[in-house]
């Protein structure tokens, strides 16, 4: 018994042949989906964003312009109302009041000192520490722990450890002794003269700052092409001449990287100062960001909260030109 042959499918049937034959847009029961649970979606999301919006609208913008409007106002922080002055706390932070404006010039010079030491250390402390380290065959993550401890570390510990060996009776002493460099030693601490107060904060800052900034320029380095470095070794660059016309122009990015965030917070940074110095010996140590501070919280009930406010929307200005250099810099080098 012989079958008769199927009929060929027509070209539209081919063509639709695999094909579901809901209409688009449907569910699996071949209903589309409804509007009202496509609103309670919507309206959950909003609810799990909320909360993250409402706290960045209080603590962010609330703030930030309560500072700045106080800027242009006197207050003490307990009065019902502000006084309204306008310009002239910025005038008497920068030139106007006999009682300010020293301190404040007096700071800024100090924060100027810090601002140039304290990249120009890290960037040479880091670099050539990143190079070592990324040439360690054995117990790179061991090494790359220990490098990183200072910044891990819970802050005002450090400070007050630093404190302590610093003192007369400290281990910095007590070393400079042992090694017949007595002479070298600071009788009053290397915290307490005025001399050596300024320098022996900037060390213990940079100390704080090459952790992150040596991280950086190691992952740069394992950026590197190898080829590269093969090729300088070729020609007769040796690891000196490699290192300083191949590897540094390449990592040129990280360089501005490093120091726009140490200049930032040499601008803005305060807390080693303040738990360490508090500013003295006399105002030796005294920076920007300590200023700013003391006119707002140490003052007893002066009406100096305006001119605190002043002189963080002035730090504020100071670092925005300074990233936008930066960045304008790093731009033209690209």
């Amino acid at each position: 018994m012989t079958t008769a042959p199927r009929p060929a499918l027509t070209e539209a049937a081919a063509a639709g042949r695999g094909k579901d034959p809901r209409p688009a847009g449907t569910g699996r029961l071949g209903r589309a989906p409804r509007p009202r649970r496509r609103g309670y979606e919507s309206l959950s999301g909003y609810l799990f964003v909320a909360p993250a919006v409402v706290l960045f609208l209080v603590m962010g913008l609330y703030t930030v312009g309560y500072g700045f409007l106080l800027s242009f106002a006197t207050w003490n922080g307990f009065s019902p109302s502000w006084t309204w002055v306008g310009l002239q706390n910025y005038k008497d932070l920068l030139w106007a009041n006999p009682m300010y404006a020293p301190q404040v010039q007096k700071a800024a010079i100090h924060t100027f000192y810090v601002m140039v030491a304290v990249p120009l250390l890290t960037v040479l402390v880091s670099f050539p520490l990143a190079i070592l380290l990324n040439s360690a065959k054995r117990f790179q993550g061991v090494l790359r722990s220990i490098y990183f401890v200072p910044y891990v570390t819970s802050g005002i510990a450090v400070f007050f450890a630093w404190t302590y060996i610093l003192q007369p009776d400290g281990a910095v002493n007590s070393l400079l002794s042992t090694l017949g460099l007595g002479s070298l030693s600071q009788p009053q601490g290397w915290l307490g003269n005025p001399h050596t107060a300024l320098p022996t904060m900037i060390v213990v800052t940079v100390w704080g700052a090459v952790p992150v900034s040596m991280l950086l320029y190691l992952t740069g380095l394992q950026t590197v092409d190898r080829n590269l470095l093969e090729a300088a070794q070729l020609d007769g660059a040796g690891w000196w001449r490699t290192n300083a016309s191949v590897v540094w122009p390449l990592l040129r990015p990280i360089t501005a990287i490093v120091v726009l965030l140490n200049l930032r917070d040499s601008l803005q940074g305060f807390q080693t100062f303040l738990v360490m110095t508090n500013g003295g010996p006399g105002d030796h140590t005294n920076v920007l960001g300590l200023e700013a501070y003391t006119l707002a919280f140490l003052k007893d009930l002066a009406p100096t909260l305006g001119l605190a406010s002043a002189l963080g929307w002035l730090l504020f200005a100071a670092a925005l030109v300074i990233a936008l250099i930066n960045l304008r810099m790093l731009r033209s080098r690209t």
